[in-house]
């Protein structure tokens, strides 16, 4: 199902890629279910979620589940055809597979995951209502110098270039690899999902080529982030493979640079709800392509 709508300024709640930066106070809820929803997601975590905007699980996956994701992952990077595929992202220096797109649909091990109990109803509980999958992919991040994920809110980028109209988006990250404080683990600014930062400046055309290797439109400025990291601080999650974070879509987070030897590998799959659904880009001249920005919007079942 591909939607045809084009949005204006003037029904933008969310403006950005403008002349300047714009700091726009958050418009929808962040837990769309009610107190009383049912689901395994409970009511003290999804407080904490609302208040924090991320919500960390020490084990989402078994061992024994990790070695079946972490092995279909290496089989997804060695092969050829993958790489040569446009879904997949090469380190610029390296040359070695960084991320791999659509996994959930290239992989049927993927596919299973999304479709997991333990991952679809949890995303259901804090959208409140059924999902589709936005966006899917591997992230391998090996060690001795693959580079970060600089500061950036995901939701400015799917707004922007995907045309996602509201803050109705959740993210899981499971963890297929140890996640140290030494080998460029997430970090997010915790509360920073109730202010919407607008970035400066226009959206090149292609802009996805450039910006799933190293982020350029849509970055904020350091003025910003020092503002939004005194009000709020940084958490740097760690945790064993198999754990998982789930966090906002509005979160301002990033990573550093991995030069250790040890790679950090995960798993990052975005459920959007179906009432949600994207129309034309907000502030891009075209749409990025459907591996990155799903234009089916089939509920998960």
């Amino acid at each position: 199902m591909t939607t045809t709508v084009t949005p204006t300024v003037e029904t933008d709640p969310y403006p950005t890629r403008g002349a300047s930066e714009v700091l726009t106070a958050r418009k929808d809820p962040v837990v769309w279910s009610g107190p009383d929803a049912e689901g395994p997601v409970t009511p003290w975590e999804l407080e904490a979620y609302e208040r924090n905007g991320f919500m960390a699980m020490e084990q989402l996956i078994t061992p024994e589940e990790v070695e079946v994701y972490r092995a279909e992952l290496d089989r997804l990077v060695d092969d050829p055809a993958v790489r040569a595929d446009e879904r997949s992202i090469v380190e610029p220096r390296s040359q070695k597979v960084r991320s791999v797109f659509e996994v959930h649909r290239i992989s049927e091990v993927f596919a299973g995951l999304v479709r997991d109990p333990r991952v679809l109803d949890r995303a259901r509980q804090i959208l409140g209502s059924d999902v589709y999958v936005h966006q899917s992919r591997i992230n391998v991040k090996p060690g001795f110098g693959a580079s970060g994920f600089y500061w950036h809110s995901d939701f400015e980028t799917w707004h922007a270039e995907d045309g996602m109209p509201d803050m109705r988006a959740v993210s899981v990250s499971i963890a297929l690899t140890e996640n140290l404080e030494t080998n460029g683990g997430l970090m997010i600014m915790p509360g920073s999902h109730r202010t919407f930062l607008g970035c400066a400046g226009e959206t090149p055309a292609d802009n996805y080529k450039q910006s799933l290797q190293m982020q350029d439109a849509g970055t904020p400025s350091d003025e910003a982030l020092t503002q939004l990291a005194d009000a709020h601080g940084v958490k740097l999650f760690t945790g064993a493979a198999g754990s998982a974070t789930w966090f906002d879509c509005n979160c301002m987070h990033g990573s550093g640079d991995n030069i250790t030897p040890y790679p950090r590998s995960n798993v990052f799959i975005v459920f959007n709800s179906v009432e949600n659904a994207a129309v034309e880009p907000f502030a891009a001249p075209v749409r990025r392509p459907e591996f990155i920005g799903a234009r089916d919007f089939t509920p998960l079942r």
